[in-house]
């Protein structure tokens, strides 16, 4: 089979497209594989796509994925299971499902995403986070979607606990180089082999142990009050944040990268910058007074940027003071 090059089609969750086999060499019914020869045009990267008004979002460069008729709670892991039982994603050095919206969040395009890659090759993941501010101003992306997601916490360490995951974690430290979002991801098969049954255990595991009331919530699109993602269920917002769990220790010795995102760092001011590198110096010295000050810078931040209704509504959940630097 030889791989139809991004944009050309939209032949199914494979894009592939059949090449006639040699005979007399391995017999009348095999297939060769006729990989490109550029490195960075063997990354087979999918868009997906729910609605026919995203298609013109859509970058000619990725492989469009319409996913339509493809509803679970899951979302996006979903898709990727999906593609990882094909033959011919398997066969991609690279490969990652990304979603329509991918371009405006990132500031990049498709051609930058493979040049970047391209740049540092030979790493098991190319991962990204285009909130860059969220480092800046939470200890971890657990305490960012207390902000977002209705009782989060309280549902993410009944899945922890579920599924036998220290439950620490969602309090702990984590430096700005183990934060991202979004499942932006691009694996080669060292990634995917681990990281997918690894997360599908998370999953099944929790919805044989927790209770039916917890797991009802779980399911519910409770987890979107402001219809900012279509009535998601919790499963998406809680796998997205998995991933430097995943690296501490089933992932433990992948060699992973993560990919600047110019566009939107330029977006940061100095405040959060500096908040971003006390935060991280703190993780790094183990500095728990480091801590405390950048405890405080960030709060005063937040209340003059946020609001003072904001501040009561959300600083006593997450102004962490038990905490582990991880």
């Amino acid at each position: 089979m030889a791989i139809v090059p991004p944009g050309r089609a939209e032949a199914g969750p494979l894009a592939v497209a059949a090449a006639p086999s040699r005979a007399g060499r391995r017999g009348p019914h095999a297939v060769e594989v006729a990989l490109p020869h550029a490195p960075e045009q063997a990354v087979a990267l999918y868009q997906i796509h729910f609605q026919p008004e995203q298609r013109r979002n859509l970058d000619p460069g990725f492989i469009p994925l319409d996913n339509a008729h493809h509803p679970d709670p899951l979302r996006e892991f979903a898709v990727f299971e999906r593609l990882a039982r094909e033959e011919g994603t398997r066969l991609a050095p690279l490969w990652g499902a990304l979603s329509w919206r991918f371009g405006a969040k990132t500031g990049l395009d498709s051609r930058a995403l493979r040049a970047a890659i391209a740049a540092q090759p030979g790493h098991d993941l190319y991962y990204c986070n285009p909130y860059p501010e969220n480092e800046a101003l939470y200890i971890n992306s657990w305490q960012q979607g207390v902000t977002a997601h209705p009782a989060f916490l309280e549902l993410c360490a009944a899945v922890f606990e579920a599924a036998g995951l220290p439950v620490a974690e969602l309090h702990g430290v984590r430096p700005a180089q183990a934060m991202s979002a979004c499942n932006y991801f691009v694996g080669g098969p060292a990634f995917w082999q681990r990281y997918l049954p690894w997360v599908r255990q998370v999953v099944d595991g929790t919805r044989a142990r927790v209770a039916p009331s917890v797991l009802d919530i779980l399911d519910s699109s409770l987890s979107d009050p402001r219809q900012r993602h279509a009535g998601s269920s919790y499963w998406p917002f809680i796998i997205e944040r998995l991933l430097p769990l995943f690296l501490d220790g089933e992932g433990k010795g992948l060699k992973t990268h993560k990919i600047a995102l110019p566009a939107c760092e330029a977006k940061l001011n100095a405040h959060l910058r500096h908040l971003r590198e006390m935060k991280d110096v703190a993780h790094r010295t183990h500095s728990r007074w480091l801590y405390a000050c950048w405890l405080n810078y960030r709060n005063l931040y937040l209340l003059q940027t946020a609001g003072s209704d904001w501040c009561r509504q959300y600083l006593p959940q997450i102004n962490v003071t038990e905490l582990d630097f991880l």
